[in-house]
């Protein structure tokens, strides 16, 4: 599946949003990617994970034991990375602001485990799922996305492999161009600033 093919999955949701947005890494930007309309949709959902996952199987060639995934934006997409890869999928939630596994959720020690996210901007949320996963015990040996907003350019200490890079421009609250700062900003995310 090319870039164009997974956009028009976004497109077609009315999941790829124009305006003035802050995100929930607390940026600012003039497009807007809505995971969750287009994970509402079984097939489109089921489709997209398993591209990504033959995706990752062709290129990095792991074992994979386990999923994991930050709330909320990747509950949905760690569930279905899991049930196409034949393994349970698990989810880390912020309690006081800090991400930890709830629920009886447990890593065995050693296993080997695919961070899912939806869409990473700055990979802020999934450094912080990978250390919970590494403080668990379990070895992260790669990270997914569906879209990297970052075209490649964020850091989250494994291979990140997605099925779309975009590269959305992201601006602090101070430096927005006059074009961004004339359109009231909307926080669509599911995370609060910080």
């Amino acid at each position: 599946m090319d870039r164009e093919e997974v956009l028009d999955y976004f497109r077609r949701a009315d999941a790829l949003l124009e305006g003035h947005f802050i995100l929930s890494s607390g940026l600012h930007a003039a497009r807007y990617l809505q995971c969750a309309r287009v994970m509402m949709d079984p097939v489109a959902a089921a489709t997209l994970c398993k591209s990504l996952a033959d995706k990752i199987m062709t290129t990095l060639g792991v074992t994979i034991d386990l999923v994991v995934s930050p709330a909320m934006g990747g509950v949905v997409v760690g569930y279905e990375m899991g049930r196409q890869l034949g393994v349970n999928a698990i989810f880390t939630e912020r309690v006081d602001g800090e991400l930890t596994l709830r629920r009886g959720f447990e890593i065995p020690k050693g296993a080997k485990v695919l961070m899912a996210e939806d869409i990473v901007t700055t990979g802020l949320s999934s450094r912080e799922c990978i250390k919970v996963i590494n403080e668990y015990g379990g070895q992260v040996v790669a990270a997914s996305c569906l879209i990297d907003r970052s075209d490649g350019a964020a850091d989250v200490g494994v291979p990140l492999v997605s099925l779309a890079g975009l590269a959305i421009p992201a601006y602090a609250a101070d430096d927005l161009p006059p074009e961004l700062a004339a359109i009231p900003a909307r926080k669509p995310g599911s995370r609060g600033l910080k």
